[in-house]
């Protein structure tokens, strides 16, 4: 059993996401940042499937009741293994009664904790991922408890892995949308040409941007949309659906991120840098 003693900002159990649910109005949710969290499963040799600890700009205080193994990737949070500095990408053996803590956000946003054989909260609609609407928290709780297979003793096919530094990447690679024809000459030049910031409006479900382009004045009606889908508002507002975002909306959908994109940009915080450019 793993307890929870602080749960930091903003902290939830995910996996690769619901899937087919979409045509119901359950959106995928599951991890932010897919490389990251990957890479951790692949360090404990998991299925891609297992649950992780997705981990938001401030870590959590964790103790552990068994012995396990746990990998971290993505942000560096500056963790804490008994008070000892430990290194992202690489395996630890977790003995029964060793605590977890972070400290200080050095670079990117969110940072990704798995364990041998995953976490075992409870599968909603086939996956174990955190959302609201369906499962009875959208985040950890001080003092609440997580499941984990108790693991003595494991022989790893990697050590450790070199990350690709996403955290330094600002360059997002996209794809034309349906509604991509609508945009006029100026509203090109400006969408490709310049950086955008990270607005204070960003979360699991959509990322806005700072800076604008002008808007449109299109009646549409409400389409499907997708993790990543580029939506542009009336008012010239840029806003990035994210892993929980809703699986409808009545903007254009100009353009759409690349899965890699998508990781790149969940690295991001306020005031972070984006582009922009086709591929």
């Amino acid at each position: 059993m793993l307890r929870v003693t602080h749960a930091g900002f903003f902290s939830t159990i995910q996996d690769q996401g619901r899937f087919n649910m979409r045509s119901q109005g359950v959106p995928l949710s599951g991890v932010m940042d897919q490389y990251s969290a990957n890479m951790a499963n692949t360090l404990l040799d998991n299925e891609e499937a297992s649950a992780v600890l997705e981990i938001t700009m401030t870590g959590p205080t964790l103790s552990f009741e068994a012995d396990t193994y746990i990998a971290i990737t993505g942000a560096d949070m500056s963790a804490n293994l008994n008070g000892v500095p430990v290194r992202n990408y690489t395996i630890h053996k977790i003995r029964s009664g060793d605590v977890l803590s972070f400290g200080k956000l050095l670079n990117g946003f969110r940072a990704y904790l798995a364990i041998k054989n995953g976490f075992k909260t409870p599968l909603v609609l086939g996956s174990r991922s955190y959302y609201k609407p369906l499962t009875p928290l959208n985040r950890i709780k001080d003092y609440m408890e997580i499941e984990y297979d108790m693991v003595s003793d494991f022989e790893p096919s990697l050590l450790d892995v070199r990350p690709e530094p996403f955290h330094k990447e600002y360059e997002l690679k996209v794809k034309k949308g349906p509604e991509y024809y609508l945009l006029e000459d100026k509203q090109l030049e400006l969408l490709f040409s310049r950086e955008f910031s990270v607005a204070k409006e960003n979360d699991r479900m959509a990322y806005q941007l700072e800076e604008t382009i002008p808007g449109h004045r299109k009646t549409l009606l409400t389409s499907a949309t997708l993790p990543g889908t580029v939506q542009l508002t009336p008012l010239g507002k840029l806003i990035l659906l994210m892993k929980d975002g809703q699986t409808t909306g009545g903007y254009p959908r100009i353009l759409q991120l690349s899965q890699k994109a998508i990781s790149i940009l969940s690295q991001k915080k306020i005031g972070d840098s984006v582009s922009f450019r086709l591929y």
